[in-house]
Order: structure tokens, then sequence, then C-alpha cells
């Protein structure tokens, strides 16, 4: 059993950054791939990013590759995601999400999800 817990999202400019983090229960977080996941309003849900359990692979969504960048730290069972060149298309509540294998795009395929959070981008 995981429970995830995420923070950092808010309002910020067009253009700006924000860093989520998502801190994790449980001694065996280094064994679950990890993933952050977004839903607009009035929108279905969308992959952003992935991790393997080691951090060796990441995948990521066409619409953030070169802005965002995900990133874990497996000592302090957190996993990160550093958000960069915000656009009002970034407005979303992002999810955190695990799963015991490896690091898929795929949704349906994480257990475990936290409650989210808010990201607002003003343009």
């Amino acid at each position: 059993q995981v429970q995830l817990v995420e923070s950092g999202g808010g309002l910020v400019q067009a253009g700006g950054s924000l860093r989520l983090s998502c801190a994790a229960s449980g001694r065996t977080f280094s064994r679950y791939a990890m993933g952050w996941f977004r839903q607009a309003l009035g929108k279905e849900r969308e992959s952003v990013a992935v991790i393997s359990w080691s951090g060796a692979i990441t995948y990521y969504a066409d619409s953030v590759k070169g802005r965002f960048t995900i990133s874990r730290d497996n000592a302090k069972n957190t996993v990160y995601l550093q958000m960069k060149s915000l656009k009002p298309e970034d407005t979303a509540v992002y999810y955190c999400a695990a799963r015991d294998g490896g690091a898929t795009m795929r949704g349906d395929e994480y257990a475990y999800w936290g409650q989210g959070t808010q990201v607002t981008v003003s343009s």
C-alpha cells in the first residue's frame, strides 16, 4: 500500500516555473514506478511524465518535452515535477501516481493515486 500526497501547485504567470512534489508513504517506495498526470476542467486525464523505480528511465508527453523534468529521491520517498516555461494550457489538476512495475504512460496501469494539486497558469 502506498499513500501519495502532492504539493507545490499554485497560480503562476505564463513563462513562469513551479515545482511539484509528491511524498509517498511506505518503505517500498523505491520499487515503484511513479508518474505525473493531469486533468484540465472538462477534459480527460492525460499523462505528463513518468519515471522508473531507479530514475534511469523517463517518458514525457510531447506537449511538455523540454519544459518539464521528472525526478525522484528514493531516500526521501519523493518524486518531483519541475515545470518551466509554463503555458495557460498547462492549467490542470496534477496527480501523482505509483505502480509496482515498470514505467508506463498508461494511467490505468497505476494503482495508487494522490488527491491532486491545482496548477493555474495565467496569460
